[in-house]
């Protein structure tokens, strides 16, 4: 057999696996008998109505809700085991898109990237500019280095913030409810970035409540409902 006939029987890298999981926020039991996993390279949408859990879902996987029941492990971290100490290094290796953009309102954009590099422990400056002008180039947005947040409009906001969560070349970009805020034209948008850097290989966990973007961009979609999350079968509509 050859190197390349071994190769394209390889099984696709596991990124994010959950198994007999049971997500807490506080007291409360959110969902329970979580068991799934997404592979390198998926794009996966988490959907369910607002109060489902999703937000929680969300939070476990990059560290902000701790995992207290069932196994899971995220890009090489063992959510089980995870300490306050190793949530920098896991959020490095990933990339978190928030539904507000969460950008700093007093500083350009150039600096707002600036600002997570120093954080996440870059410190030669030519190479942070080059990786600026990389990400920003990603999703069109190249230009607006020198703006301020509040001079951009929402969708060009995201793409920024977008363009933040890809900083670091993270393996998994998670995405909570990434156009929830933007109007219906916009959403597409963000969606075709959000597309070209899953084309890349980049994997993409997003959260939503947009059917109509769903039923535009279909892919494998995980459902939480009854305290439970669980593989939607898309029928064709």
């Amino acid at each position: 057999m050859t190197g390349a006939e071994e190769n394209e029987k390889v099984e696709p890298e596991t990124i994010l696996a959950l198994k007999d999981v049971a997500i807490f926020q506080k007291e409360s039991l959110i969902l329970n008998d979580v068991t799934l996993d997404v592979k390198k390279g998926e794009f996966v949408y988490l959907i369910g109505k607002t109060g489902s859990g999703k937000s929680s879902f969300m939070k476990t996987l990059y560290g902000d809700l701790p995992l207290r029941q069932g196994e899971g492990s995220i890009v090489d971290f063992d959510l089980k085991k995870l300490k306050e100490k190793d949530i920098p290094y896991l959020r490095r290796k990933l990339g978190v898109v928030f539904q507000d953009f969460k950008l700093l309102p007093d500083r350009t954009i150039n600096n707002n990237m600036r600002f997570v590099l120093k954080a996440t422990g870059w410190t030669d400056k030519i190479k942070m500019d080059a990786q600026i002008a990389d990400v920003l180039e990603k999703v069109g947005m190249k230009t607006t280095g020198f703006k301020f947040p509040h001079e951009l409009s929402g969708g060009e906001q995201q793409r920024i913030a977008i363009a933040r969560a890809l900083l670091n070349n993270p393996e998994l970009i998670i995405a909570d409810e990434p156009t929830g805020n933007l109007d219906p034209q916009t959403s597409v948008e963000v969606m075709k970035v959000l597309q070209e850097i899953n084309k890349e290989g980049r994997t993409i966990l997003m959260a939503t409540h947009d059917y109509a973007l769903i039923l535009k961009f279909p892919s494998k979609t995980l459902k939480c409902d009854g305290n439970k999350v669980f593989e939607v079968v898309q029928r064709a509509v």
